[in-house]
């Protein structure tokens, strides 16, 4: 009987555990505050960036919202590359939570609460004023009732009109992610969810073959936030909706260990594997594993330079193309080696491995420290 009581114990803690664990989504990973940079580059770096980063207008940056969502202005939105307003903001509140959690910067933290409180009375406001298509919505891309009340429907038109859609309202998926992340936000992830839930309604009558001719465009690292919304909640239909936002033209040749990546837009790609890599962390689905890894060692292996970047123009160059690399002004972009950083933490998360610790350190000393201007 003791023994039979033991055995229940344990289960009942393992399980528990389980749950716990579920608090934050790396819980093999310590956290940002547990880490002191001491005087050199990095925290020169890092201290210069956040000063830049204070300088901004929160509600500037805010103003897409806003407006989409059918309230008054507060402040003029600011000018960017045409049709992209409101994907900084994400970016904005992803920095603003990262920084906190590092250095318990006062001001990060009254501008992120600052972005939550603005961004919770959109998406009140959505469900009141866009009831049709806009019920959870909190993205700042414009047009968005035009675009988002077609698609529902079918109708890409309007979608394929505007600037990478998708990509744009990740950008506050990520964001919102990020201020639960690392600091426990509890807003931050209503919000995300309801977000979340607002992504899987307005794509729920598509079908498959819709939903992979709307994945063509690039549209971030929409599986990941899904796979991440799955891990937060346990509930079975975001891994699924993870999985629907997975572009099978990708996913099916990487997985057999076919590359078939010349000439594609390069950082259109490495967020999706972000995404498959995930998939395959929470679900053990081997196809989506064998894409992350292969995708993985053909970029790093065949697609990048020395110092840890790749592309050129913006694209993976075919192999008969790569003397662009010397006489081509326009290389490798540092978003890229970003999201390959994501990419190897997610892979060295569940194979620690010294090639990713390789990669992550050169790629992090060479490209992205070297892309600030001290």
């Amino acid at each position: 009987m003791m023994k039979k009581y033991l055995v229940l114990y344990l289960t009942i803690f393992l399980v528990f555990s389980e749950i716990q664990a579920q608090d934050k989504l790396y819980p093999n990973e310590f956290p940002l505050g547990d880490v002191t940079l001491l005087d050199g580059q990095f925290k020169h770096a890092r201290d210069l960036n956040i000063e830049v980063l204070l300088k901004y207008d929160v509600d500037r940056l805010l103003a897409p919202y806003r407006k989409e969502a059918g309230l008054t202005e507060k402040a003029k939105c600011y000018p960017n590359w045409e049709g992209l307003d409101g994907h900084v903001g994400g970016h904005y509140l992803s920095a603003m939570a990262m920084n906190y959690a590092a250095t318990s910067n006062a001001e990060c933290k009254k501008r992120m609460d600052q972005m939550i409180w603005e961004l919770k009375a959109c998406q009140y406001a959505n469900n009141k004023n866009n009831p049709e298509w806009g019920k959870g919505y909190v993205g700042g891309a414009p047009n968005s009732r035009q675009i988002w009340n077609t698609l529902q429907k079918g109708d890409f038109a309007a979608y394929r009109s505007a600037w990478a859609i998708w990509y744009n309202i990740h950008k506050m998926y990520a964001g919102l992610r990020d201020a639960w992340l690392y600091t426990g936000n509890e807003d931050a992830k209503k919000i995300f969810i309801e977000f979340c839930n607002w992504g899987i309604s307005i794509t729920s009558q598509l079908s498959e073959e819709q939903m992979q001719s709307m994945l063509d465009i690039e549209h971030g690292g929409m599986d990941e936030v899904f796979a991440d919304a799955y891990q937060m909640t346990g509930d079975e239909k975001y891994l699924t909706a993870a999985k629907r936002f997975s572009h099978k033209m990708f996913l099916d040749p990487l997985s057999q260990g076919i590359d078939n990546l010349d000439n594609k837009h390069a950082n259109t790609q490495i967020p999706k594997i972000i995404g498959f890599e995930r998939i395959a962390e929470l679900s053990r689905d081997e196809k989506y594993g064998k894409a992350g890894s292969f995708f993985w060692e053909t970029v790093t292996n065949n697609r990048s330079l020395a110092f840890g970047g790749n592309s050129r123009r913006e694209h993976f160059p075919a192999k008969e193309s790569c003397i662009d690399f010397v006489n081509v002004n326009d290389g490798p972009e540092s978003c890229n080696s970003y999201n390959m950083l994501k990419l190897t933490e997610d892979l060295f998360r569940i194979h620690p491995s010294a090639k990713y610790a390789d990669y992550y350190e050169r790629t992090i000393l060479n490209h992205i420290l070297s892309s600030q201007h001290p």
